[in-house]
Protein backbone atom coordinates (compact mmCIF):
# COMPACT_ATOMS: atom_id res chain seq x y z
CA UNK A 1 0.00 0.00 0.00
CA UNK A 2 2.81 2.35 0.81
CA UNK A 3 4.48 1.61 -2.52
CA UNK A 4 1.24 2.25 -4.45
CA UNK A 5 0.66 5.53 -2.63
CA UNK A 6 4.17 6.72 -3.39
CA UNK A 7 3.70 5.68 -7.02
CA UNK A 8 0.52 7.77 -7.32
CA UNK A 9 2.25 10.79 -5.75
CA UNK A 10 5.15 10.45 -8.16
CA UNK A 11 2.75 10.20 -11.11
CA UNK A 12 1.01 13.42 -9.99
CA UNK A 13 4.32 15.26 -9.77
CA UNK A 14 5.31 14.11 -13.25
CA UNK A 15 1.94 15.24 -14.65
CA UNK A 16 2.27 18.61 -12.93
CA UNK A 17 5.77 19.11 -14.37
CA UNK A 18 4.52 18.25 -17.88
CA UNK A 19 1.68 20.79 -17.61
CA UNK A 20 4.07 23.44 -16.28
CA UNK A 21 6.54 22.75 -19.10
CA UNK A 22 3.78 23.15 -21.71
CA UNK A 23 2.68 26.49 -20.17
CA UNK A 24 6.25 27.84 -20.17
CA UNK A 25 6.70 26.77 -23.79
CA UNK A 26 3.41 28.41 -24.74
CA UNK A 27 4.41 31.69 -23.06
CA UNK A 28 7.73 31.72 -24.93
CA UNK A 29 5.90 31.23 -28.22
CA UNK A 30 3.53 34.11 -27.41
CA UNK A 31 6.43 36.37 -26.50
CA UNK A 32 8.11 35.64 -29.82
CA UNK A 33 4.99 36.67 -31.72
CA UNK A 34 5.02 40.30 -32.87
CA UNK A 35 3.02 42.64 -30.65
CA UNK A 36 0.06 44.15 -32.43
CA UNK A 37 -0.47 47.85 -31.66
CA UNK A 38 -3.76 49.63 -32.11
CA UNK A 39 -1.76 52.51 -33.51
CA UNK A 40 1.90 53.50 -33.54
CA UNK A 41 1.21 56.96 -32.13
CA UNK A 42 -1.95 58.59 -30.85
CA UNK A 43 -3.40 61.28 -33.04
CA UNK A 44 -3.30 63.83 -30.21
CA UNK A 45 0.46 63.25 -29.80
CA UNK A 46 1.04 63.73 -33.51
CA UNK A 47 -0.25 67.28 -33.08
CA UNK A 48 2.53 68.19 -30.63
CA UNK A 49 4.10 70.78 -32.91
CA UNK A 50 0.76 72.45 -33.70
CA UNK A 51 -0.80 72.45 -30.23
CA UNK A 52 1.81 71.37 -27.66
CA UNK A 53 2.55 73.87 -24.89
CA UNK A 54 6.21 74.16 -25.86
CA UNK A 55 5.44 75.18 -29.44
CA UNK A 56 2.63 77.56 -28.49
CA UNK A 57 2.73 79.06 -24.99
CA UNK A 58 6.50 78.81 -24.36
CA UNK A 59 7.41 80.34 -27.73
CA UNK A 60 5.03 83.24 -27.11
CA UNK A 61 6.19 83.93 -23.56
CA UNK A 62 9.92 83.89 -24.30
CA UNK A 63 9.45 86.48 -27.05
CA UNK A 64 6.75 88.75 -25.67
CA UNK A 65 6.20 88.49 -21.90
CA UNK A 66 9.14 88.37 -19.46
CA UNK A 67 6.97 88.58 -16.34
CA UNK A 68 4.82 85.61 -17.22
CA UNK A 69 7.84 83.72 -18.50
CA UNK A 70 9.36 84.00 -15.02
CA UNK A 71 6.13 82.74 -13.48
CA UNK A 72 6.10 79.92 -16.02
CA UNK A 73 9.66 78.57 -15.50
CA UNK A 74 10.90 80.47 -12.39
CA UNK A 75 13.67 82.23 -14.30
CA UNK A 76 14.23 84.96 -16.88
CA UNK A 77 14.62 84.16 -20.61
CA UNK A 78 18.34 85.00 -20.46
CA UNK A 79 18.87 82.70 -17.49
CA UNK A 80 16.95 79.92 -19.25
CA UNK A 81 19.19 80.23 -22.31
CA UNK A 82 22.29 80.06 -20.14
CA UNK A 83 20.97 77.03 -18.26
CA UNK A 84 20.16 75.30 -21.56
CA UNK A 85 23.71 75.83 -22.82
CA UNK A 86 25.06 74.27 -19.60
CA UNK A 87 22.73 71.27 -19.58
CA UNK A 88 22.46 70.45 -23.29
CA UNK A 89 25.88 68.72 -23.61
CA UNK A 90 24.77 66.11 -21.05
CA UNK A 91 21.51 65.23 -22.80
CA UNK A 92 21.49 62.32 -25.23
CA UNK A 93 18.92 62.94 -27.97
CA UNK A 94 17.83 59.71 -29.65
CA UNK A 95 15.97 59.66 -32.96
CA UNK A 96 12.90 57.40 -32.83
CA UNK A 97 11.54 55.51 -35.80
CA UNK A 98 9.46 57.76 -37.97
CA UNK A 99 9.10 60.47 -35.30
CA UNK A 100 10.82 63.81 -34.81
CA UNK A 101 13.18 63.79 -31.82
CA UNK A 102 12.26 66.04 -28.92
CA UNK A 103 14.83 68.84 -28.73
CA UNK A 104 16.98 69.57 -25.67
CA UNK A 105 15.18 72.89 -25.18
CA UNK A 106 11.75 71.23 -25.13
CA UNK A 107 13.00 68.57 -22.73
CA UNK A 108 14.29 71.26 -20.37
CA UNK A 109 10.98 73.15 -20.56
CA UNK A 110 8.98 70.00 -19.75
CA UNK A 111 11.17 69.28 -16.73
CA UNK A 112 11.24 72.84 -15.38
CA UNK A 113 7.47 73.11 -15.73
CA UNK A 114 7.03 69.82 -13.87
CA UNK A 115 9.29 71.01 -11.04
CA UNK A 116 7.72 74.49 -10.93
CA UNK A 117 4.09 73.38 -10.77
CA UNK A 118 4.20 70.08 -8.91
CA UNK A 119 1.57 68.73 -11.31
CA UNK A 120 1.71 65.05 -12.19
CA UNK A 121 3.66 63.62 -15.10
CA UNK A 122 0.32 62.75 -16.68
CA UNK A 123 -0.55 66.47 -16.71
CA UNK A 124 2.66 67.21 -18.60
CA UNK A 125 1.65 64.53 -21.12
CA UNK A 126 -1.56 66.41 -21.93
CA UNK A 127 0.04 69.85 -21.82
CA UNK A 128 3.02 69.10 -24.05
CA UNK A 129 1.43 66.24 -26.03
CA UNK A 130 4.24 63.83 -25.26
CA UNK A 131 3.78 60.19 -24.24
CA UNK A 132 3.57 59.36 -20.53
CA UNK A 133 6.62 57.08 -20.56
CA UNK A 134 8.52 59.66 -22.59
CA UNK A 135 7.77 62.38 -20.05
CA UNK A 136 9.00 60.15 -17.24
CA UNK A 137 12.24 59.39 -19.08
CA UNK A 138 12.77 63.07 -19.96
CA UNK A 139 12.35 64.22 -16.35
CA UNK A 140 14.83 61.64 -15.06
CA UNK A 141 17.43 62.41 -17.73
CA UNK A 142 17.15 66.19 -17.47
CA UNK A 143 17.26 66.19 -13.65
CA UNK A 144 20.39 64.06 -13.79
CA UNK A 145 21.91 66.41 -16.38
CA UNK A 146 21.10 69.49 -14.27
CA UNK A 147 22.86 67.92 -11.29
CA UNK A 148 25.88 66.95 -13.38
CA UNK A 149 26.15 70.37 -15.02
CA UNK A 150 25.65 72.55 -11.93
CA UNK A 151 26.59 70.80 -8.69
CA UNK A 152 30.37 71.22 -8.82
CA UNK A 153 30.14 74.96 -9.36
CA UNK A 154 26.98 76.00 -7.50
CA UNK A 155 26.77 73.45 -4.67
CA UNK A 156 30.22 73.25 -3.17
CA UNK A 157 31.36 72.93 0.43
CA UNK A 158 34.08 75.52 1.24
CA UNK A 159 37.52 73.95 1.19
CA UNK A 160 39.70 76.68 2.66
CA UNK A 161 39.81 79.04 5.63
CA UNK A 162 39.24 82.07 3.41
CA UNK A 163 36.02 80.61 1.99
CA UNK A 164 34.67 79.82 5.45
CA UNK A 165 35.61 83.32 6.63
CA UNK A 166 33.72 84.87 3.70
CA UNK A 167 30.55 83.08 4.85
CA UNK A 168 31.16 84.13 8.48
CA UNK A 169 31.65 87.77 7.51
CA UNK A 170 28.32 87.74 5.66
CA UNK A 171 26.55 86.29 8.71
CA UNK A 172 28.07 88.98 10.91
CA UNK A 173 27.25 91.88 8.58
CA UNK A 174 23.71 90.74 7.74
CA UNK A 175 22.61 88.95 10.92
CA UNK A 176 24.93 90.24 13.68
CA UNK A 177 26.23 86.74 14.45
CA UNK A 178 30.05 86.45 14.42
CA UNK A 179 31.96 83.34 13.39
CA UNK A 180 28.88 81.57 11.98
CA UNK A 181 29.78 79.24 9.10
CA UNK A 182 26.20 78.28 8.25
CA UNK A 183 22.77 77.24 9.51
CA UNK A 184 21.66 73.60 9.52
CA UNK A 185 18.24 71.96 9.41
CA UNK A 186 16.53 68.88 8.03
CA UNK A 187 13.26 68.12 6.26
CA UNK A 188 11.18 65.08 5.45
CA UNK A 189 10.37 65.02 1.71
CA UNK A 190 6.92 63.45 1.39
CA UNK A 191 6.68 60.65 -1.17
CA UNK A 192 4.16 58.01 -2.11
CA UNK A 193 4.91 54.57 -0.73
CA UNK A 194 7.72 53.09 -2.87
CA UNK A 195 7.17 49.72 -4.48
CA UNK A 196 8.51 47.01 -2.15
CA UNK A 197 9.52 49.80 0.24
CA UNK A 198 7.72 48.23 3.18
CA UNK A 199 8.10 50.36 6.29
CA UNK A 200 11.59 51.66 5.50
CA UNK A 201 10.30 55.03 4.35
CA UNK A 202 7.40 55.31 6.82
CA UNK A 203 8.33 57.99 9.36
CA UNK A 204 7.14 58.79 12.86
CA UNK A 205 4.81 61.51 11.54
CA UNK A 206 2.70 58.95 9.73
CA UNK A 207 3.68 59.34 6.07
CA UNK A 208 6.35 58.01 3.71
CA UNK A 209 9.41 60.19 3.18
CA UNK A 210 13.09 60.53 2.52
CA UNK A 211 15.24 62.84 4.63
CA UNK A 212 17.01 65.94 3.36
CA UNK A 213 19.70 67.46 5.60
CA UNK A 214 21.17 70.77 4.50
CA UNK A 215 23.41 73.66 5.51
CA UNK A 216 23.03 77.13 4.03
CA UNK A 217 25.03 80.35 4.04
CA UNK A 218 23.84 83.85 4.94
CA UNK A 219 22.56 84.46 1.39
CA UNK A 220 20.08 81.54 1.31
CA UNK A 221 22.27 79.23 -0.79
CA UNK A 222 22.92 75.62 0.16
CA UNK A 223 26.55 74.76 0.84
CA UNK A 224 26.05 71.10 1.83
CA UNK A 225 23.25 68.55 1.51
CA UNK A 226 22.59 64.93 2.40
CA UNK A 227 19.80 63.41 0.32
CA UNK A 228 17.92 60.12 0.32
CA UNK A 229 18.03 58.65 3.84
CA UNK A 230 15.14 56.41 4.91
CA UNK A 231 12.24 58.27 6.50
CA UNK A 232 12.06 55.76 9.36
CA UNK A 233 15.75 56.03 10.25
CA UNK A 234 16.74 57.61 13.53
CA UNK A 235 17.50 61.22 12.70
CA UNK A 236 20.45 61.30 15.08
CA UNK A 237 22.01 58.46 13.12
CA UNK A 238 21.39 60.25 9.80
CA UNK A 239 23.18 63.44 10.81
CA UNK A 240 25.81 61.61 12.85
CA UNK A 241 26.68 59.38 9.89
CA UNK A 242 26.95 62.29 7.46
CA UNK A 243 30.27 63.32 5.97
CA UNK A 244 29.96 66.84 7.36
CA UNK A 245 29.40 65.65 10.94
CA UNK A 246 32.39 63.32 10.82
CA UNK A 247 34.68 65.93 9.30
CA UNK A 248 33.55 68.54 11.81
CA UNK A 249 34.12 66.18 14.74
CA UNK A 250 37.57 65.19 13.46
CA UNK A 251 38.49 68.79 12.68
CA UNK A 252 39.14 68.27 8.95
CA UNK A 253 36.82 70.99 7.59
CA UNK A 254 39.71 73.48 7.41
CA UNK A 255 37.83 75.99 9.56
CA UNK A 256 39.67 79.15 10.64
CA UNK A 257 41.13 78.94 14.15
CA UNK A 258 39.23 80.60 17.04
CA UNK A 259 39.87 84.30 17.51
CA UNK A 260 39.01 86.99 20.03
CA UNK A 261 35.81 88.93 19.32
CA UNK A 262 34.60 91.49 21.84
CA UNK A 263 36.85 90.06 24.53
CA UNK A 264 35.67 86.47 23.96
CA UNK A 265 37.63 83.63 22.33
CA UNK A 266 35.06 82.40 19.80
CA UNK A 267 35.41 79.39 17.48
CA UNK A 268 33.69 79.16 14.11
CA UNK A 269 30.36 77.38 14.57
CA UNK A 270 27.28 76.08 12.84
CA UNK A 271 23.89 77.43 13.92
CA UNK A 272 21.34 74.75 14.73
CA UNK A 273 17.92 74.32 16.29
CA UNK A 274 17.19 72.42 19.50
CA UNK A 275 16.85 69.19 17.49
CA UNK A 276 20.64 69.07 17.02
CA UNK A 277 23.27 68.06 19.59
CA UNK A 278 25.36 70.79 21.20
CA UNK A 279 28.95 70.66 19.97
CA UNK A 280 32.03 72.86 20.07
CA UNK A 281 31.35 73.50 16.37
CA UNK A 282 27.52 73.67 16.63
CA UNK A 283 25.56 75.92 18.97
CA UNK A 284 21.84 75.78 19.63
CA UNK A 285 19.40 77.72 21.84
CA UNK A 286 19.26 77.39 25.60
CA UNK A 287 16.39 75.12 26.60
CA UNK A 288 13.90 75.36 29.45
CA UNK A 289 11.43 77.94 30.72
CA UNK A 290 13.39 79.69 33.47
CA UNK A 291 16.01 81.36 31.31
CA UNK A 292 17.94 84.45 32.33
CA UNK A 293 17.77 87.64 30.31
CA UNK A 294 21.27 86.94 29.03
CA UNK A 295 20.24 83.49 27.79
CA UNK A 296 17.08 84.91 26.17
CA UNK A 297 19.22 87.47 24.36
CA UNK A 298 21.59 84.74 23.18
CA UNK A 299 18.64 82.69 21.89
CA UNK A 300 17.24 85.70 20.05
CA UNK A 301 20.55 86.62 18.45
CA UNK A 302 21.36 83.12 17.24
CA UNK A 303 17.79 82.65 15.99
CA UNK A 304 18.25 85.58 13.62
CA UNK A 305 21.08 83.77 11.90
CA UNK A 306 19.41 80.37 12.17
CA UNK A 307 16.34 81.56 10.29
CA UNK A 308 18.39 81.65 7.07
CA UNK A 309 17.97 77.89 6.65
CA UNK A 310 14.23 78.11 7.31
CA UNK A 311 13.97 80.80 4.64
CA UNK A 312 16.16 78.82 2.25
CA UNK A 313 13.84 75.82 2.44
CA UNK A 314 10.82 78.13 2.24
CA UNK A 315 11.99 79.92 -0.89
CA UNK A 316 12.86 76.63 -2.57
CA UNK A 317 9.43 75.14 -1.79
CA UNK A 318 7.65 78.34 -2.89
CA UNK A 319 9.47 78.53 -6.23
CA UNK A 320 9.53 74.80 -6.98
CA UNK A 321 6.10 73.48 -6.11
CA UNK A 322 7.07 69.86 -6.71
CA UNK A 323 7.41 69.75 -2.90
CA UNK A 324 3.86 70.90 -2.16
CA UNK A 325 2.51 67.33 -2.13
CA UNK A 326 3.94 63.79 -1.94
CA UNK A 327 6.10 63.10 -4.98
CA UNK A 328 4.78 60.22 -7.08
CA UNK A 329 7.87 58.52 -8.49
CA UNK A 330 10.30 55.74 -7.64
CA UNK A 331 12.83 56.55 -4.97
CA UNK A 332 15.74 56.98 -7.40
CA UNK A 333 13.76 59.57 -9.35
CA UNK A 334 12.80 61.39 -6.14
CA UNK A 335 16.49 61.71 -5.27
CA UNK A 336 17.27 63.00 -8.78
CA UNK A 337 14.45 65.54 -8.54
CA UNK A 338 15.66 66.77 -5.15
CA UNK A 339 19.24 67.14 -6.38
CA UNK A 340 18.10 69.04 -9.46
CA UNK A 341 15.90 71.46 -7.50
CA UNK A 342 18.68 72.20 -4.99
CA UNK A 343 21.08 72.95 -7.85
CA UNK A 344 18.50 75.13 -9.61
CA UNK A 345 17.85 77.03 -6.39
CA UNK A 346 21.55 77.73 -5.85
CA UNK A 347 22.09 78.53 -9.52
CA UNK A 348 19.36 81.18 -9.53
CA UNK A 349 20.35 82.55 -6.11
CA UNK A 350 23.92 83.08 -7.24
CA UNK A 351 23.23 84.39 -10.75
CA UNK A 352 19.81 86.09 -10.72
CA UNK A 353 18.67 86.51 -7.12
CA UNK A 354 17.05 89.92 -7.74
CA UNK A 355 14.35 88.16 -9.77
CA UNK A 356 14.37 84.89 -7.86
CA UNK A 357 13.83 86.48 -4.40
CA UNK A 358 12.59 90.06 -4.85
CA UNK A 359 12.41 92.49 -1.94
CA UNK A 360 10.11 91.25 0.81
CA UNK A 361 10.12 87.61 -0.31
CA UNK A 362 12.20 86.42 2.68
CA UNK A 363 11.99 87.23 6.41
CA UNK A 364 13.51 90.53 7.46
CA UNK A 365 14.24 92.62 10.56
CA UNK A 366 14.27 96.37 10.96
CA UNK A 367 15.48 97.68 14.34
CA UNK A 368 14.40 94.45 15.93
CA UNK A 369 10.96 94.40 14.27
CA UNK A 370 10.33 91.10 12.52
CA UNK A 371 8.51 90.93 9.18
CA UNK A 372 7.53 87.62 7.62
CA UNK A 373 8.59 86.94 4.04
CA UNK A 374 6.08 86.53 1.22
CA UNK A 375 7.14 82.91 0.73
CA UNK A 376 5.19 82.02 3.88
CA UNK A 377 1.90 82.96 2.17
CA UNK A 378 2.82 80.75 -0.77
CA UNK A 379 3.94 77.70 1.22
CA UNK A 380 1.26 76.63 3.69
CA UNK A 381 2.25 74.24 6.48
CA UNK A 382 -0.65 71.90 5.76
CA UNK A 383 0.15 71.47 2.08
CA UNK A 384 3.92 71.45 1.78
CA UNK A 385 5.74 68.20 1.08
CA UNK A 386 8.69 69.40 3.20
CA UNK A 387 8.11 68.62 6.87
CA UNK A 388 10.34 69.34 9.87
CA UNK A 389 12.36 66.53 11.40
CA UNK A 390 12.34 65.52 15.05
CA UNK A 391 15.16 65.73 17.59
CA UNK A 392 18.40 64.34 16.17
CA UNK A 393 20.37 64.14 19.39
CA UNK A 394 20.08 63.92 23.12
CA UNK A 395 20.43 66.83 25.53
CA UNK A 396 23.76 65.48 26.76
CA UNK A 397 26.81 67.51 25.80
CA UNK A 398 30.37 68.05 26.91
CA UNK A 399 31.54 70.78 29.23
CA UNK A 400 33.59 72.25 26.38
CA UNK A 401 30.50 72.52 24.17
CA UNK A 402 28.60 74.27 26.98
CA UNK A 403 31.51 76.65 27.49
CA UNK A 404 31.48 77.51 23.77
CA UNK A 405 27.79 78.44 23.86
CA UNK A 406 28.32 80.47 27.05
CA UNK A 407 31.07 82.46 25.36
CA UNK A 408 28.68 83.46 22.58
CA UNK A 409 26.10 84.36 25.25
CA UNK A 410 28.61 86.59 26.99
CA UNK A 411 29.57 88.24 23.70
CA UNK A 412 25.94 88.97 22.76
CA UNK A 413 25.45 90.67 26.12
CA UNK A 414 28.72 92.60 26.09
CA UNK A 415 29.12 96.25 25.18
CA UNK A 416 30.93 95.32 21.97
CA UNK A 417 28.50 92.61 20.85
CA UNK A 418 25.07 93.91 21.88
CA UNK A 419 22.64 95.46 19.38
CA UNK A 420 20.41 98.36 20.51
CA UNK A 421 17.08 96.61 20.16
CA UNK A 422 17.82 93.16 21.61
CA UNK A 423 16.63 93.84 25.17
CA UNK A 424 13.38 95.43 23.96
CA UNK A 425 12.67 92.38 21.80
CA UNK A 426 13.37 89.94 24.63
CA UNK A 427 11.36 91.89 27.22
CA UNK A 428 8.41 92.32 24.84
CA UNK A 429 8.39 88.83 23.35
CA UNK A 430 10.01 86.64 26.00
CA UNK A 431 10.50 83.06 24.80
CA UNK A 432 9.00 83.98 21.42
CA UNK A 433 12.18 85.84 20.62
CA UNK A 434 14.00 82.55 20.22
Amino acid sequence: MVIRRRGRELAKKILYLRILTRRIKRRKELNKAPRIHKFWERKVLKERIEFGQYHTLFKTLIKNDREWFFRYLRMTPERFSHLLSAVEPYLKIRQDRGRTAISAEERLVITLRYLATGDSMASQTFNFRVGRATVSNIIREVCDSIWTALNKKYLRLPSSESEWMAIAEKFESDWNVPHAIGAVDGKHIAIECPKFGGSMYYNYKGFHSTVLMAICDASYSFVWTSIGSYGRDNDAAIFGASSFFKRADFGTLKLPPPSVVGGQQLPYVLLGDDIFPLKTWLIKPYGGNNLTDEEEVANYRTSRGRRTIENTFGVMAARWRIFRRPIRANIETVDQITKAVICLHNYLMQTDNAHYIPSGFVDSWSNGEFKEGEWRSVVQDDETGLQNIRRVGSNNYTATAKETRDRFRDYFNSQEGAVPWQYDVVHNCGPLAS
